[in-house]
């Protein structure tokens, strides 16, 4: 390429290549820090904490299927960014309070028509197979009259699920971030260590023998 004659008396210009990148670690590292994603070289830790969860993820593969078959089993298992919400008394809880059982993870809202769709089969999931080894956990992210999903809650005879909200949606949000959420109902099926079986995004058949036959596969800690 030929140069006009003036500018071949100025210096070269400095590559911004350096910077850029400089720039784009730094990002990283906040989004890191703000939502709870692995940082970078991370990817081994993740793997070794979730070793386990590989082979059942590849057991219960065949049986995410029928009223279940929108379930996305992964084939890299992580752990779930950290994630807090409140119970139904106002204290803080997070999702490692369950760490030792399979946890169904539910994402809702009243203003969510499918979400209130699928309430009573998560209701009946949990009397089903709620107890030491299995939870559902259903947190409501209404951001307007915190009084309003309880009373839908009631009015449609919810009485299994206990109670859990997030009124900042910051849940749905650090979900979002780590490419687990895209819209609403969202739904994540938890190992015992914490760690991502498989993600829904929208409804499903909750209380099926599909959906049963999955979860408890899942469970049973033997092969």
């Amino acid at each position: 390429m030929i140069r006009n004659r003036d500018d071949a008396s100025k210096p070269a210009p400095r590559s911004r290549k350096p910077l850029l990148l400089a720039a784009g670690l730094a990002t990283a590292a906040a989004l890191g820090a703000i939502y709870g994603i692995a940082a970078l070289g991370g990817k081994s830790a993740d793997s070794a904490a979730c070793a386990g969860t590989q082979e059942v993820a590849r057991r219960v593969a065949p049986l995410a299927r029928g009223q279940v078959a929108a379930l996305s089993i992964t084939d890299a298992p992580r752990p779930l960014p950290a994630l807090a919400f409140s119970d139904g008394t106002g204290r803080q809880r997070s999702l490692d309070d369950w760490r030792g059982r399979v946890v169904l993870l539910n994402l809702w809202a009243t203003w969510c028509v499918p979400c209130r769709k699928e309430m009573p089969a998560l209701d009946a999931l949990e009397a089903t197979l709620g107890g030491s080894e299995f939870a559902v956990v259903a947190v409501n992210i209404d951001t307007r009259d915190p009084d309003k999903p309880r009373a839908w809650l009631e009015s449609v005879g919810i009485t299994r699920l206990a109670y859990f909200a997030d009124p900042s949606a910051r849940v749905f949000q650090v979900l979002k971030a780590a490419g687990k959420a895209f819209g609403m109902p969202t739904t994540i099926l938890v190992d015992r260590n914490g760690c991502e079986i498989g993600t829904l995004a929208g409804p499903a058949e909750w209380a099926s023998e599909d959906a049963l036959n999955l979860i408890r596969a899942v469970v049973r800690k033997e092969p």
